[in-house]
């Protein structure tokens, strides 16, 4: 293949629309969540958002974002916390309404999934959580504004697959023991920036 190319990996683009720009238009700061993901092992623990959630500054606005199959789960977690600006986005966007919300945030928090890619598309701040994957896989942040966050522990188990589970292989889901606190740090970065 090099006759044909160089060993350059370009990054994916999306151009959202002047309209779907204005349609996400926001008067506050905010950081976009997409807490979700096909697969389970795959998926940050809804309750470990709702403590980072918490943790955030009421200053900022919590977009929780995914397609209409996660509005129930975007819907407990805006239920199951305490800090009072968090609206539900899943299922009332389009793609593309979705990517130009996630290039104005503050930062967006996502699992390794789609969304992390949607962030990377537009060089928006993004901090993608990695469980049962691994970033050396060649799936994570793309743009200069990327970070990822992952478990600290040595598991043996870890990565279990490429595309993630249905639940976990070994029973026990270690992976997912990631402090809210490293997630917050990539924040104070990207406000700092």
């Amino acid at each position: 293949m090099e006759h044909f190319t160089d060993q350059q990996q370009d990054s994916i683009r999306l151009y959202p629309s002047t309209i779907d720009r204005e349609t996400i238009k926001r008067d506050r700061p905010y950081v976009c969540i997409a807490p979700t993901s096909v697969w389970f092992t795959k998926q940050w623990p809804e309750k470990k958002w709702m403590e980072l959630i918490d943790s955030l500054p009421t200053s900022l606005d919590v977009l929780l974002l995914g397609g209409p199959t996660d509005q129930a789960a975007c819907n407990r977690i805006k239920g199951g916390v305490s800090h009072t600006n968090v609206e539900t986005m899943a299922g009332r966007l389009t793609m593309l309404q979705s990517v130009a919300l996630m290039e104005g945030a503050t930062m967006n928090f996502v699992n390794d999934s789609a969304p992390l890619h949607f962030a990377s598309a537009t060089n928006a701040p993004v901090t993608a959580v990695f469980l049962s994957t691994v970033p050396h896989f060649g799936f994570g942040p793309t743009g200069s504004r990327g970070s990822t966050v992952e478990t600290t522990k040595s598991l043996s188990c870890r990565p279990c697959g490429l595309h993630g589970f249905k639940s976990c292989p070994e029973g026990h889901f270690e992976c997912s023991n990631i402090p809210v606190e490293m997630l917050l740090n990539t924040l104070d970065g990207a406000v700092k920036d």
